[in-house]
């Protein structure tokens, strides 16, 4: 057997006001959840909770993202959570006031398969 990734899906996030990196994270995640309906573990004979998810966040301020509350977004699966400095923080036009925050996330999905036979 093998962990092998079988796909991907990408979000984007935002916190326009508060400044909360762990929001704009957990509506990034959202963002790529939401989209699709991927029936993945049940194509391969598995079962849901078998599906082994890495969750790459990036964000400006990475030590202020709440890695548990992003996990437990997640309906099922084995979830693996790594915070990256990336993202943007976008100051106001005024100057004034705290920046809106950007969260970008990648969600990859493994599965332990059994290796390929030639």
């Amino acid at each position: 057997m093998a962990v092998k990734r079988l796909l991907t899906e990408f979000g984007m996030g935002s916190s326009l006001r508060r400044q909360d990196y762990t929001e704009a994270a957990t509506r990034a995640v959202k963002d790529a959840l939401w989209h699709n309906s991927i029936n993945l573990a049940e194509l391969f004979g598995k079962q849901k909770e078998d599906m082994q998810i890495t969750l790459d966040v990036g964000v400006q301020r990475p030590q202020e993202v709440d890695t548990a509350a992003l996990a437990a977004v997640f309906p099922y699966g084995q979830v693996q959570v790594n915070v990256h400095k990336g993202g943007l923080d976008v100051p106001r036009p005024d100057g004034k006031g705290l920046p809106t925050v950007m969260a970008n996330v990648a969600i990859s999905v493994a599965l332990d398969l059994p290796e390929a036979r030639p």
